[in-house]
């Protein structure tokens, strides 16, 4: 286990440039290093299910091997074990091992008996996924009926998460026509079985012939193609691991590219093999030939949260007033953002470090208030990050070990020796957050948050972005459970002039309201403040700190749900508003969202991808107003609609996962992220889970020449995709990204309309045909491509086409 654990440090400087992803994973000659696989904090305790992931992993591992031609296997494992759980003596703290980073999820299903397995993926065709999802009850071998052995499944959801392929069979339309025949969703067509229609009643099903419709020779939509028991074919894992030959993924040579099915339309008919050989590992490895170990385990224990803040108070830090607004993201995180039990350090640095506070225990708001009068108040000197990072090492081995341990390091200043330290950060095994503060802070700062887990982010000094305190709020735990983490519902700046107001609205949904914070910050003197919650009561409750220009208000008990209406008035100056909150109860999971780029570096002409996930729990949240806002160290913002659409950058439609092409480049250097998500009258919780990248469903087997039924597995139904209504306000830091190669203005416009992946006919009548598609941007998925306007008729241009053909 040492090996292992100590080998996480040195393989994390290879991560692939420019990617972002938190995972650990590492490809270490052919064996797969560094995976994590964490139980919720939510599943009740259960011993059984850690030899359960064990034996799953175990038995996945061979199948791997072979399935890869011998190149890839499992080598070791980290179980994250939530803190509720009992101690015991083979548990041990973990390092960067995290709930955040972990690449497979074991949680409650939800909604109940949903426990398919899933793989969550952001990406297109041949981008990792972010993580895979499995129940207890899956993991326990108890849905081996409906989904297959687990060791299967695990490489099933493996190929989705590592080589981003998709799936060989469509839920949506299981069979289509080729020279006027039905044939199954299949990979491969060598796939022997039998077409038949289940029809069910009081548990007990009666299998009929499948009939075609007379319009669209297609077979009813719920006609089942059953495999026979008996196979030899031996393609595809994509398709259905759990039929016993399957051992293979489908190659050029007997990929069904006909079949209408993810891979297909998103891969551009490219079989799963030839998208696996394309990706880094497998160019990067060669066949073994010996068999390959079996997995090794270690099993992490999440503790306490740990946190030493490392904040710079050099000469450059009274420039355009940083060290004011230093003071108020830092009150922000240490009264509101870090959480109680969290045990809370902090240094100051310039030339030389300072502690200001060895280590506190947050059990109080008398912990809080003694950490916040310990800010920097006066800067000078010049700036040894280094020196800084040593003393938090100090103050935290004081108490406990430095492995898992948090560091906030914030500086706005140069340092062309930050690189002497790189090797005891990496020794500490402890994560470090980034905030770089400022057109000049050191370029090299990001290294240390990649090569730890932790968040990197940007602020410019424009005020009104509040980027300071948006980074500062962006820091809740990464372990735990969810209902003790902060949740930025608002986050807005503007400058005034003439006496005028800055008036709006904040929502206070049912799923938070508990620990709601309103913090209002000015650049001059301070404004008129008026806020009144949802039944017009007016809150005069604010606790003003004229030293260092902010208010705040802490609504006692459980805020009430609704809209809060504010109202601040000042003059020639910038102010911000701020509202955080916590989850209303530990049983009702809170809307969350959170934001990232799909990597840390972009370089002209390449897009980037920003993304918002928006989940109530598991259940995707629909329909809601997503925006992106994206600054560059030149000052300027652009503003992005994020799309749920299944078009251009988005991968899946109403998966509640709001994507954009980011390619508004307008300097090289640091960029930060924003998102604002609102949700309406028409937003809802989706009922059931959409279609995902996971295994089939097994609806029904063939055994003695009888057909076998398993029950209908909860599916959406498209005639009542409205859930719960939920009306919520959100924001949610993005981290930051660096741009090279940006030309000097005017930028030349290179990027192409983006690919057109969800064309469809359908027929009208009995000689028309209807085709319609997600009409492309002129830049990849934004704006318009007016090369369409020839080709398209109605009143959206490049939605769809009518044609009419003599039958």
């Amino acid at each position: 286990m040492r090996s292992f654990r100590s080998s996480l440090f040195i393989l994390v400087l290879h991560l692939l440039e420019g990617a972002r992803s938190n995972s650990l994973i590492q490809l270490n000659g052919n064996g797969y290093e560094g995976i994590v696989i964490a139980i919720d904090p939510n599943v009740p305790e259960d011993e059984t299910l850690i030899q359960n992931i064990k034996d799953m992993v175990t038995k996945a591992s061979p199948y791997l091997f072979e399935a890869t031609e011998k190149r890839f296997y499992f080598k070791n494992v980290a179980i994250l074990i939530p803190a509720s759980w009992k101690a015991k003596p083979e548990y041990v703290k973990p390092k960067l091992e995290t709930y955040k980073n972990a690449d497979v999820v074991v949680t409650e299903p939800n909604p109940p008996e949903n426990d398919g397995p899933y793989t969550e993926q952001m990406g297109n065709c041949g981008e990792k996924g972010e993580k895979i999802y499995f129940t207890p009850d899956f993991v326990a071998g108890k849905k081996v009926l409906q989904y297959g052995p687990q060791g299967r499944v695990f490489v099933h959801e493996w190929a989705h998460l590592r080589w981003g392929v998709f799936n060989e069979y469509n839920n949506e339309q299981k069979f289509y026509l080729s020279n006027k025949k039905n044939k199954p969703v299949i990979c491969s067509a060598a796939i022997r079985g039998t077409n038949v229609l289940p029809q069910c009643q009081g548990g007990s099903c009666v299998t009929k012939p499948c009939r075609a419709d007379r319009v669209t020779g297609l077979f009813q939509k719920e006609c089942e193609f059953i495999p026979d028991p008996q196979q030899s074919e031996k393609a595809s894992i994509m398709y259905a691991q759990s039929i016993e030959s399957v051992v293979e993924f489908c190659k050029e040579k007997n990929h069904n590219k006909e079949a209408p099915n993810d891979q297909n339309q998103k891969c551009n008919l490219r079989s799963t093999w030839e998208v696996i050989q394309d990706s880094e590992d497998f160019k990067k490895t060669t066949p073994m030939t010996t068999q390959p170990p079996a997995p090794t385990f270690s099993l992490l224990q999440i503790g306490q949260r740990i946190v030493c803040l490392v904040l710079d108070k050099s000469g450059s830090m009274t420039v355009g007033g940083r060290l004011k607004r230093l003071n108020q993201a830092g009150k922000l995180f240490l009264l509101q953002t870090v959480e109680q039990g969290a045990w809370v350090g902090m240094v100051a640095f310039d030339s030389a470090a300072y502690v200001k506070s060895e280590l506190v225990q947050i059990n109080s708001a008398a912990e809080r208030d003694a950490l916040a009068r310990s800010l920097p108040t006066a800067a000078s000197g010049g700036t040894s990050i280094c020196s800084g990072l040593r003393s938090a090492f100090t103050v935290i081995k004081k108490k406990y070990p430095t492995d898992g341990s948090e560091i906030v390091l914030l500086t706005d200043g140069e340092d062309n020796t930050i690189s002497a330290c790189f090797a005891e950060v990496k020794q500490s095994g402890a994560i470090i957050h980034t905030v770089a503060l400022g057109p000049s802070a050191a370029k090299e700062l990001e290294e240390l948050s990649q090569m730890t887990g932790g968040l990197q982010t940007y602020a410019s000094d424009q005020a009104e972005n509040n980027g300071l305190i948006d980074a500062f709020g962006a820091l809740s735990s990464g372990n735990g459970a969810v209902s003790q983490r902060s949740i930025q519902l608002e986050s807005r700046g503007l400058t005034l002039q003439n006496n005028e107001w800055m008036n709006g609205t904040v929502v206070v949904d049912s799923t938070v309201g508990k620990d709601t914070l309103f913090l209002i910050t000015w650049t001059d003197v301070p404004p008129q403040i008026l806020l009144w919650d949802p039944s017009g009561t007016k809150q005069d409750s604010f606790l003003v700190d004229t030293h260092n220009k902010m208010a705040y208000l802490q609504v006692p008990g459980t805020a009430k749900v609704g809209m809060w209406k504010y109202s601040l008035q000042a003059s020639s100056q910038t102010l911000t508003l701020t509202v955080s909150s916590r989850a209303s109860s530990a049983t009702l999971p809170p809307v969350t969202v959170t934001s990232k780029m799909n990597k840390d570096t972009g370089k002209f002409p390449s897009p980037m991808v920003v993304y918002a996930k928006i989940h109530q729990g598991t259940l995707p949240i629909l329909r809601a107003k997503v925006t992106a806002l994206i600054e560059s160290e030149n000052g300027k913002t652009v503003t992005l609609e994020l799309l749920d659409n299944g078009a251009g950058a988005d991968a899946t439609k109403n998966d509640g996962i709001y994507s954009r092409y980011f390619t508004a480049y307008d300097a090289n250097g640091r960029y930060s992220v924003k998102v604002w998500a609102l949700g309406g009258v028409n937003t809802a919780t989706q009922k059931a889970t959409p279609p995902r990248s996971g295994a089939m469903y097994i609806r029904g087997w063939a055994e003695n020449g009888e057909i076998k039924w398993n029950p209908p597995r909860p599916d959406i139904n498209k005639d009542d995709l409205q859930g719960k209504q939920v009306c919520f306000s959100r924001t949610a830091s993005g981290g930051s990204f660096v741009a090279s190669d940006v030309p000097k203005s005017p930028v030349p416009d290179l990027f192409p309309p983006c690919k057109i992946t969800d064309l469809k006919a359908g027929i009208q009548g009995d000689n028309l045909i209807n085709l319609t598609w997600t009409a492309p941007g002129d830049d990849y998925d934004h704006g318009r491509d007016a090369a369409w306007i020839p080709h398209c008729c109605g009143s959206d241009v490049g939605q769809w086409l009518q044609l009419r053909f003599d039958p």
